[in-house]
């Protein structure tokens, strides 16, 4: 995983800061002898949304924040110029994985590898294969956002979709089974599907709460179809099959609006109800209702998440932001006056040596091994590294079959599936754009060294849009079993 541990000891307090409808809302939470509380929460005035100011209303500075201090700073960074993709691979080792999910990226994204940050991370085993979440988003507009966020010195920067599906966890009374989690603000609508408590997908819809409102009462069914038919597309890219029992939360406080919302889903007959935040679930120092936790509810979860154990969130910003380092204080051997005086020592030392070599040849050096090795001891080294050759280059190399397959392929093949045992035949599957694809995959497949006999068998679905494919072939001498050959005519 392109995920990198950031903190070694979890914060004593953490500040949580997430821009929703155009304002900035914040909260800190404080472990108190193992129990997280909620000491406030603020939320930006007016039109504008400064981040340095807004973190200079809730009280905090850099020198506050640092890695030095038990305080922390997380920032929440919307999901909605995010893509996400779920896919079940073999289980195999971590390497094997990264390549799966590089192959997975390159595939489906129309942008470069180098334009775009990637994170991953895995899920349960279920049946030998492992659950790949992805989150990929283009480079250059994290690198904006994480300049824009950079004086308030975040400890990390996290995906808000994640601060979402934490918060229905924890205060809106979730569980490990498989739901959608909707989150509605003024302009938009968060759609997470959960798997095992954790995100698997978002996609972002543009209907919000402003869209119902400002519709005349005989429009309103109209819209109210319109979400139908979207939340039914979003479920059908999440690959969810039996969409009527897929249970769907609405994340509300309690309002008549909500109600309204969930009630013309289950007309479209979707599975919907209404998800109430639950006060006690959530210590705090001020008084708090339903209503206040629903707003502050991303906020309130990206700050839950920097107490858990363990770096599992999908850390997109590890590869464009690194926090500041804790300071350590050096240690005397680091001194720059003995560095020198070392490093003066070290050349003479090699020069040393470097004479010493040059003149011992290398049949002095050979006879010095003989005489520290006996006969028999050489020959036994000799075979054991003979041996140990040829079991190598008896062992498959799953990472280069990865590669020839990956760079057989081309943009809008998308593989779902690699399954490779000695002595069988290799089989891959997936889905591609059209039939010209899919054509020439196979042959650049068949023309490729080391793969023989390839076979593609494709399927269509009944609307003739999705192209689905499993295509065999040998690979080098480990697919093919070893027949023993006899001597005809010979006793």
């Amino acid at each position: 995983m392109n995920n990198h541990k950031i903190d070694v000891e979890k914060p004593k307090s953490v500040v949580a800061i997430v821009k929703d409808d155009d304002q900035l809302r914040g909260v800190e939470l404080q472990d108190k002898n193992g129990t997280v509380e909620l000491l406030w929460t603020r939320r930006s005035e007016g039109a504008q949304a400064d981040w340095g100011q807004f973190a200079a209303v809730c009280g905090v500075s850099p020198e506050q924040t640092g890695p030095e201090n038990d305080r922390r700073v997380i920032v929440g960074y919307t999901s909605a110029g995010t893509i996400f993709h779920y896919a079940m691979v073999p289980a195999v080792g971590e390497k094997e994985i990264a390549s799966m999910v590089e192959l997975q990226a390159e595939s489906r994204l129309p942008l470069p590898a180098d334009q775009i940050e990637l994170a991953w991370r895995t899920e349960v085993v279920e049946d030998g294969q492992i659950g790949i979440t992805m989150a990929v988003a283009r480079k250059v507009q994290l690198k904006t956002f994480a300049e824009s966020v950079r004086s308030l010195r975040p400890a990390k920067i996290l995906l808000d979709c994640e601060g979402i599906v934490q918060a229905w966890r924890t205060i809106f009374s979730g569980d490990e089974t498989k739901a959608v989690v909707l989150s509605m603000g003024s302009g938009n609508t968060q759609v997470c599907l959960v798997e095992h408590g954790r995100l698997s997908n978002a996609v972002v819809l543009d209907v919000g709460r402003e869209d119902f409102l400002r519709e005349a009462e005989r429009e309103l069914s109209e819209t109210n179809e319109r979400f139908s038919q979207d939340l039914r597309s979003v479920l059908e890219l999440f690959g969810c099959s039996q969409q009527s029992d897929l249970p769907i939360f609405l994340l509300s406080d309690g309002d008549a609006f909500h109600v309204s919302i969930v009630s013309s889903l289950r007309m479209a007959q979707l599975n919907a109800r209404v998800a109430l935040p639950e006060v006690h679930r959530l210590q705090a120092d001020i008084e708090l209702d339903a209503e206040e936790l629903y707003e502050y509810r991303a906020s309130i979860g990206l700050g839950l998440m920097a107490f858990e154990e363990g770096d599992k969130e999908l850390n997109i910003f590890s590869g464009v932001y690194r926090p500041a380092e804790k300071k350590e204080k050096a240690h005397w051997l680091y001194s720059s006056k003995l560095a020198g005086a070392l490093a003066a020592f070290m050349l003479l030392l090699l020069a040393f040596v470097a004479y010493a070599v040059d003149v011992k040849s290398p049949e002095a050096i050979k006879k010095r091994l003989q005489a520290s090795v006996s006969d028999m001891d050489m020959d036994l080294l000799v075979e054991r590294q003979q041996l140990i050759r040829a079991v190598a280059q008896e062992r498959p190399d799953m990472l280069h079959l990865l590669k020839l397959v990956n760079d057989s392929g081309e943009r809008g093949i998308s593989l779902s599936s690699l399954q490779f045992k000695k002595g069988q035949v290799v089989t891959i599957s997936g889905q591609v754009g059209n039939n010209d694809q899919l054509r020439d995959f196979e042959k650049k497949l068949q023309e490729t060294k080391g793969i023989e006999e390839v076979n593609c068998t494709p399927t269509t679905d009944s609307k003739g849009k999705k192209i689905t494919f499993k295509m065999n072939f040998h690979y080098k001498n480990f697919t093919q079993k070893k027949v023993k050959r006899t001597s005809l005519g010979r006793p």
